[in-house]
């Protein structure tokens, strides 16, 4: 409740509600002590009679003819006109809601445009329309993301390059390697050139992961997983599901790439994987289980980070180059969920992936 009248609009209108009821009351003020008063009431009919005869002089109104006069109309309220002032009360409380919500609405469309570019950089550019100063921050947040969207592609293609050029040396460096007899330098620096190529391999992954762009689409996610684990098994992995779950609206690519990571971590770090599948009128959420030697609570968050290798058992000796979460993370944000990682019960690591149902 607090946070919601927290707005532009709230604090718009509140003030000039405010100043409406404080114009009001200082009227009201000034009627009551300042205002005509109410003239006193009129004496009874016998009274009239009395001091007014039949046979009054001439010129003078009879008692009998002050008799038929009509009542005096009804005082005013408290003696101030109260009708006037309650239909001016609600004419400017009507007026400054509107005022307050014209005023309001350029500035919620631009923050609503700021989250939907930082979901997407190919979402539509804002409409230039309303009052000069809106129409002038429109063109200018249409210009930023313009500006934004180019660097970005420029850092993907010259990291692409890079990425791609380095294989040629990469590969004369791997023949040549083969040509060293001492055993044990030869493993080492196998080693190192195979590390280097799949880091490589894992930029060129990531960078086409950040420059895919799907719609949103229904898909049955239930199928992916039982696909997944149908084609483990069927490599001799350990791999298992359970759950149901109906279509959801989703990217099928990135659901396809972070699930595929989250399995590939957890056979690669634990030698087994458990899928589970919780389905809810509102969320999707999907358990990838594993009871391999887990990460420790403060480094869970780094191992987003893009290369990141975690010391201990999940180094780069047990393979990969630590940018599968930075995928599977990347992956999920883009359908509008999000990853995160938790202590599985017993020892080991769950990776959860939460999912909306828009």
């Amino acid at each position: 409740m607090i946070r919601s009248a927290d707005t532009l609009f709230a604090r718009l209108f509140g003030g000039a509600l405010l100043a409406i009821i404080l114009a009001h009351l200082l009227a009201f003020m000034w009627f009551r002590h300042y205002g005509p008063r109410m003239p006193p009431p009129p004496p009874p009919a016998a009274q009239q009679a009395q001091a007014a005869p039949d046979s009054g002089a001439p010129g003078q109104p009879s008692g009998r003819f002050d008799a038929l006069r009509p009542p005096p109309g009804r005082p005013p309220f408290l003696g101030i006109p109260l009708i006037p002032l309650m239909f001016q009360l609600i004419t400017l409380v009507i007026a400054a809601w509107f005022g307050a919500k014209a005023l309001s609405r350029p500035v919620q469309r631009i923050s609503e445009a700021a989250e939907r570019l930082s979901e997407n950089l190919d979402s539509p550019p804002l409409d230039i329309k309303g009052p000069r100063e809106a129409r002038q921050a429109a063109a200018t947040f249409n210009l930023m993301q313009e500006r934004i969207r180019e660097q970005v592609q420029q850092r993907g293609r010259m990291l692409a390059a890079v990425s791609h050029d380095l294989r040629t040396p990469l590969a004369r460096l791997k023949l040549r390697v083969e040509q060293i007899d001492e055993p044990k330098l030869h493993g080492q620096m196998t080693q190192d050139l195979n590390d280097m190529i799949g880091m490589l391999d894992a930029t060129l992954t990531y960078l086409n992961e950040q420059r895919t762009s799907e719609a949103l689409q229904y898909f049955d996610v239930q199928a992916l997983i039982e696909s997944l684990t149908e084609n483990a098994q069927d490599n001799g992995d350990d791999v298992q599901a359970s759950g149901t779950c109906r279509p959801l609206k989703s990217q099928p690519m990135a659901l396809r790439s972070c699930l595929h990571n989250l399995i590939d971590n957890a056979l690669r770090y634990a030698g087994h994987a458990r899928v589970e599948i919780e389905d809810a009128s509102d969320r999707l959420q999907v358990r990838v289980v594993d009871h391999g030697p887990g990460i420790p609570d403060h480094l869970r968050e780094a191992v987003f980070e893009p290369f990141y290798r975690v010391e201990g058992s999940r180094n780069r000796n047990s393979g990969g180059v630590g940018i599968g979460m930075t995928i599977a993370r990347e992956a999920a944000r883009r359908m509008g969920g999000d990853l995160r990682l938790a202590e599985t019960p017993g020892g080991g690591l769950t990776a959860v992936l939460d999912l909306p149902r828009i």
